[in-house]
């Protein structure tokens, strides 16, 4: 399966513009560009909660896909926001454990302008 294809062919991440830029081995990377109908502010271009929760989970799929080959349908995803995303938003996943039934995966949004830390998000999702 190429799970960069995979991902982007999903109508959601389309409309919403989710890249995965690289998946193999357990680990992946994403960007989003941001763009003012993702904001939640209409006096600046903010990341919407949704949009880097979407971000995350997307990444973390990937992250897990890279492993088994089959879509994971996510069980449960949580995040925590550290920072207001302000311009496009990247993401890094890494598989904390692969079971025969579920797989956890770590990710990390970062601001691509200058590095911030956006949030940080812990994700589980069914492998089996």
């Amino acid at each position: 399966m190429d799970v960069e294809e995979f991902f982007e062919s999903m109508p959601f991440a389309r409309l919403l513009g989710v890249e995965v830029t690289e998946a193999a081995d357990g680990h992946a990377e994403g960007r989003i560009e941001m763009r003012e109908e993702l904001s939640w502010n209409a006096d600046r271009v903010m990341a919407h909660g949704g949009v880097t929760f979407t971000l995350a989970d997307t990444v973390g799929g990937a992250a897990l896909v890279s492993e088994v080959d089959q879509p994971v349908p996510t069980i449960d995803l949580r995040i925590d926001y550290l920072e207001a995303g302000t311009g496009d938003l990247f993401a890094e996943a890494d598989v904390v454990r692969l079971g025969g039934d579920v797989g956890t995966v770590d990710v990390e949004v970062y601001a691509a302008e200058d590095d911030t830390h956006v949030a940080s998000a812990r994700g589980v999702y069914k492998t089996g």
